[in-house]
């Protein structure tokens, strides 16, 4: 996993560190109890036909228990978290409505009225502020896309006619990948954008400078209505 560049990321690498630690002590103990029985219980020279037994109570109560008690306590840690961490409430600084569509995305910053748009050749660049949360809105005109920046430990699926919602507060500067994580057609490889975390100075610059380029609005459905594609 890549080093957390948010503060939620932190309780997702928490959560994945424990499960696969709950999972190497698993593996360890049938290994070890399957090595022995194999090594202590291997049919020596003169060895009758062993004892045939048709059930062990106490060992079925075990080996149905015990799974069941690791599944419970994996279910609980898990949706405890995915519930903190999909919970949107009004505390994000800002939010950007998240587009994506065939074959790349487009970024609208909702409060500042501006929008950036790429395509297959030109990915865009989603401009966040450090230290400051953020509200993605995700939503799609055409198929089901699904938004990922590995750095942030974060996806989710972008679905046609579903708003889907999440919130981060990124505390590192710098540029992340992010790209489109669900199969979704011939150029789905290169649906890809980079996020540049910067200093709430740099973001507002950025900001003036799409408005000077006449950036100003929201797009609904990508490149096609900049072009004037319906």
């Amino acid at each position: 996993m890549p080093e957390p560049a948010t503060e939620e990321g932190n309780r997702i690498l928490s959560l994945w560190q424990g499960s696969w630690l709950a999972a190497l002590i698993v593996g360890v103990l049938v290994w070890g109890l399957l090595i022995w029985a194999i090594v202590a219980y291997r049919r020596k020279e003169g060895d009758g036909m062993p004892e045939q037994t048709r059930y062990n109570v106490p060992l079925e109560i075990l080996y149905t228990v015990a799974p069941l008690l690791m599944i419970l306590a994996l279910f609980y840690f898990t949706q405890r978290d995915q519930t903190i961490l999909t919970k949107v409430d009004d505390s994000s600084s800002h939010s950007v409505n998240v587009v994506g569509w065939r074959w790349s995305w487009a970024f609208n910053y909702e409060e500042e009225g501006v929008y950036d748009v790429g395509t297959p050749g030109e990915p865009p660049v989603l401009w966040l502020p450090v230290d400051e949360k953020v509200t993605f809105e995700l939503t799609s005109p055409d198929v089901i896309h699904s938004f990922w920046i590995p750095a942030f430990l974060m996806k989710m699926d972008v679905v046609p006619g579903r708003n889907n919602k999440f919130a981060v507060t990124p505390n590192t500067e710098g540029v992340f990948m992010g790209k489109c994580a669900e199969l979704c057609g011939v150029d789905h490889s290169r649906m890809l954008f980079d996020v540049k975390v910067v200093t709430r100075a740099e973001f507002d610059a950025h900001i003036a400078d799409l408005k000077e380029r006449g950036q100003i609005g929201k797009l609904d459905s990508g490149r096609s209505e900049v072009a004037g594609v319906s």
